[in-house]
Parts: structure tokens; C-alpha cells; sequence
């Protein structure tokens, strides 16, 4: 689908935007960095997952996932709604790539779902109806020149799973992603050059087995209102067995079909940029354990070969051991590291200092408080997502950081994406209209090239999102969208921010992306 400079005007007419307006809008928030800092194979795309975008959730022989089953239980969604259709792209797939292709985007990052090729994981048979769905989707991405960039596991696992065993707290997890994705590099890897094991393990662990806010929905009394699970246990368990699953995952690549197929193969975690919250040694200490308490939590093991050491000083047995044939399949099990960032917070010790009883001041969450302000000044702009402030400057800083403590390891940008509120009384030209979105777009893609011109080893950056889609607990109040999806019609409708991103990726990217294997 083609989108006419015409067709914009002509959708934000209700908001009195003259063709003229909107011409110095996109000519004003034109990218002002240094171009050539993109290399020429930099991949520039959009991301999405199975659960938030296929629908279909019983079609062509797909089994059940831990998430149809939670959405379908009262008061687990803020809006009543569950991802049973979404935005259908099991069956819009066709039309969805156009849209990519009009854009000129040359990559583009989805999830296959576990349930849909794997019914009952090992347990059962493939489903065939599976596999031939992600072959024409991965078929027409090729014929369309953008390149396909599958995560295994991005929240959704079968139900069948959780039900025999436990899911990510039974150590049989392993074999089973393991299994699922010899099936995956069997079928697909011929023609994918990028695979990711997980996306966001630690928000994950820390969401359904802390809080309790994801299935399969286990904390503790004061954490969340569950009726089963240990919140100061368990998140450990299951990480433990995510992290040693994508380390047989990539062990399994590495000696069964690196060598044929030559891709690559990497791991996603959302990190947030903090700041301490004063110049105190106890709030800079703090900040350095909300890293290790996020993301350092799984790349320090599957890069470094061992648990942050601020972790191990505070949780001791608390924290799993790795025995000695895991440190020999984790050390540098990953070709990149996918990072996931919005948004940035301030720190403050609560180790040294008293802190009230509120999420994250515990022992196993760092002894630290995030906040978004600082005497009574927020760290960047607040958007429709609670307490993710636009903050770009926090990209730049987050990929450094990375940089400096991972030897420079390859990252790409699989998220960073700017959220609206829908609501009752939002209308379709509203929507469109979405210039704080073009100025985050703008924004963060500037630093990240300052980023880059500094020495990162940045390959890739993709939006989160093509399209409006199921946003998780969230359900459809939220719109992270380069297109408007009607969740009555499901028509997809082009926003000035669509408009500004293939205006940018024709200025900016110059060549095909190609695997260095």
C-alpha cells in the first residue's frame, strides 16, 4: 500500500492540518545526524509478536498458549479484550508486508508461536498448518527484499506445558525450547540469517512470577494478589532455567547448523537508562544494582559466564548455581545483544537508607527506589505509558554502557517505540496525527547515530510498532502504531509517523542488511 503524500492530508483534514502543515512538520523533524553513521547493512525495520498480532488463536491445528488461556480469566486485562483475533495478521499477513514494503524497511522482527508449531511442545506433533504459515510469511518478506528476524519465546509458551510440568520453573523447559527450536532452524533457518532465543526474559520472570501481573500469575502476599508462588524465589528459578535454555538453544545452532545456514543468533532484554538520584556513593551504587538487577541479571551469564556480583553479595543461595558443564555452554553464547528501551529513572539507595515498603526497595529487587522525578521535575517527557518518559539521551547512554561493559559485543536496537492512550473519546484523526510520535522517532534515532559515531557496534534499530496492536495487560488502551488498526474493522489506516519513517529510511539507508556469519 502506497501512501500519498494526498492520503495524508487528506486523513487530518479533522484535525484542520493544511498540506502545507504538514509538510513543515515532516520537513522540521527531518534527521539531523551524521548519515553516514549507518553502516550500509543496518538493519531498519519494525517488531512485532505472535500473541499481540496473529489472532487465529485456535486455527489450523494451533494448540493453546499460557497466554489465550489467561486473557480468557476475569480481570486479567484492563480492558476485558484478549488477543483471539488482534490485529489478524494470520490471516492480513499479505497486506501488512506491503505496508512494510512501502516504507522501504529491510527487516522485520516477529515471534513464532510455540503453540502454533508445537501443540504440546515435545510432547505431540508438529502442526504442519504451523510450518506452512511461517514459511509464506517468511517467503514473501524474501520476495519483498526485507529480511526476517524471528524471536522463539516472546512471552507465550504452550499451555500443555505449564500444565505437565511448570513451565520456566521445571529444568524440563530446556529440552522442550530446545526441541522447538531444532524444529524452527530445521524449517526455517535455510532462509533466516537473525534469530532471537527470548524476548524480555527478565521483565518476564520478574512480571509472572513477582508480581503475578502475567501468567502463569504466582507471588507472594505483598507483591501481587495470587494465589500461589514465592516472589522471592521463584522469579530466580525460572530465569535460571530461561538462561540455560537459550544457552542449549544456541549450543544446538552453533554445532547443528551454523556452519549450512550462517546466521546469527542472539538474546533480547528490555534495559532502562537510570540516573542516581543525587550524587551520594549510595545512590550511584544503587544504580548500578538496578542494572544488575535487570538486564545484567541474563547478559552477564551468557556473555560473562557468571550471575552479576551485585546479585550474588546480596541474594547468596538465593540465586541458582550454574554447575560446571552450564559455564562451558554459556560462556559467549550469543553473536548480539537485542535490547529493548523506552524509557529512563531515577535511583535511590534503600540499603544504606530507609525506604518505604514499595515494589523494588526488597532484597531481591536491589534495595533500590525508582522514581520518574526529581524534585518535582520528571527525567523527560511522560507519555501514554505510565512512568515511560520520553528520555533519547537514555539511549545513547544505555548502548554505551553496554559497550563499555560487554567488550563492545554487537547490539540491535528490537524495540524502542513511543505509546498513546486510547480511549472512549480518541477519534481516528487524533490518532493519525501522532507528531510527539515523529518527534520521538526522530529523537531517539539521533542518539543513536551519536551512539554509533562513537564507537558502538550498533547493526540494527526496529520501531515497536507497525501496527496498533494487543499491548499485553494493557489489552487495547494503548497504541504503539505506525498504522491505526480499527479493532472493529481491522483496516489499517497510515499515521504522519508512517509517512516520516519511510521518508527517513529512503534519506538514510543505502544497501541490503546481510548475516556476518
Amino acid at each position: 500500500m502506497e501512501i500519498s503524500s494526498s492520503h495524508i492530508v487528506f486523513l487530518l483534514l479533522g484535525v484542520l492540518l493544511s498540506p502545507f502543515l504538514v509538510e513543515c512538520h515532516l520537513k522540521t523533524l527531518k534527521y539531523r545526524s551524521d548519515t553516514s553513521q549507518f553502516p550500509p547493512n543496518f538493519l531498519l525495520g519494525t517488531s512485532s509478536s505472535s500473541y499481540q498480532y496473529e489472532g487465529a488463536y485456535m486455527a489450523d491445528g494451533k494448540g493453546l498458549s499460557n497466554w489465550d488461556v489467561f486473557t480468557h480469566e476475569q480481570g486479567t486485562i484492563a480492558d476485558g479484550t484478549n488477543g483471539d483475533i488482534a490485529a489478524d495478521q494470520y490471516h492480513r499477513y499479505l497486506e501488512d508486508i506491503d505496508l512494510m514494503a512501502s516504507m522501504g524497511v529491510n527487516s522485520y522482527r516477529f515471534s513464532i508461536s510455540w503453540a502454533r508449531i508445537l501443540p504440546k511442545g515435545k510432547y505431540g506433533a508438529v502442526n504442519l498448518a504451523g510450518i506452512d504459515y511461517y514459511n509464506k510469511l517468511i517467503d514473501v518478506l524474501l520476495l519483498k527484499e526485507i529480511q526476517p528476524f524471528p524471536t522463539l519465546v516472546h512471552y507465550d509458551i504452550p499451555q500443555d506445558l505449564e500444565d505437565r510440568y511448570g513451565g520456566w520453573l521445571s529444568p524440563k523447559s530446556q529440552e522442550d525450547l530446545e526441541y522447538f527450536a531444532d524444529v524452527c532452524f530445521q524449517n526455517f533457518g535455510d532462509r533466516v540469517k537473525f534469530w532471537v532465543t527470548f524476548n524480555e526474559p527478565n521483565v518476564f520472570a520478574i512480571q509472572a512470577y513477582r508480581f503475578g501481573r502475567y501468567p502463569p500469575s504466582h507471588c507472594s502476599k505483598g507483591f501481587g494478589n495470587c494465589t500461589t508462588g514465592n516472589s522471592e524465589t521463584e522469579p530466580f528459578i525460572a530465569a535460571h532455567n530461561m538462561i540455560l535454555a537459550h544457552a542449549a538453544v544456541v549450543n544446538l545452532y552453533r554445532t547443528k547448523y551454523k556452519k549450512q545456514q550462517g546466521g546469527q543468533i542472539g538474546l533480547t532484554v528490555q534495559d532502562l537508562w537510570f540516573e542516581p538520584k543525587s550524587n551520594s556513593t549510595a545512590d550511584k551504587l544503587a544504580t548500578e544494582r538496578a542494572h544488575a538487577f535487570l538486564s545484567n541479571w541474563f547478559l552477564d551469564p551468557v556473555i560473562l559466564g557468571k550471575y552479576p556480583t551485585e546479585m550474588k553479595d546480596i541474594l547468596g543461595s538465593t540465586l541458582p548455581e550454574f554447575s560446571k558443564n552450564d559455564l562451558v555452554k554459556l560462556q559467549s553464547s550469543l553473536d548480539f545483544i537485542g535490547l529493548n528501551y523506552y524509557a529512563a529513572f531515577y535511583v535511590e539507595d534503600c540499603m544504606f537508607s530507609t525506604c518505604p515498603a514499595i515494589p523494588g526497595a526488597s532484597r531481591t529487587e536491589g534495595f533500590i527506589k525508582q522514581t520518574t522525578q526529581k524534585d518535582g521535575i520528571p527525567l523527560g517527557e511522560p507519555t501514554g505509558m505510565p512512568y515511560f518518559h520520553a528520555y533519547p539521551e537514555g539511549l545513547e547512554k544505555m548502548v554505551t554502557y553496554l559497550k563499555e561493559r560487554f567488550n563492545n559485543t554487537p547490539i540491535i536496537i528490537t524495540e524502542n517505540g513511543y505509546c498513546d492512550d486510547s480511549n472512549s473519546t480518541s477519534t481516528i484523526e487524533e490518532s493519525v496525527n501522532d507528531i510527539k510520535r515523529v518527534k520521538f522517532q526522530a529523537s531517539y534515532l539521533d542518539a543513536l547515530s551519536t551512539a554509533i559515531r562513537k564507537g558502538a557496534d550498533v547493526r540494527g534499530y526496529f520501531l515497536w510498532s507497525l501496527l496498533d496492536n494487543f499491548e499485553w495487560t494493557f489489552g487495547y488502551t494503548k497504541r504503539y502504531g505506525l498504522y491505526y488498526v480499527d479493532q472493529v474493522t481491522l483496516e489499517r489506516t497510515p499515521k504522519l509517523s508512517a509517512t516520516w519513517f519511510r521518508n527517513f529510511i529512503a534519506e538514510n539507508i543505502r544497501a541490503e542488511p546481510r548475516a556476518n556469519s
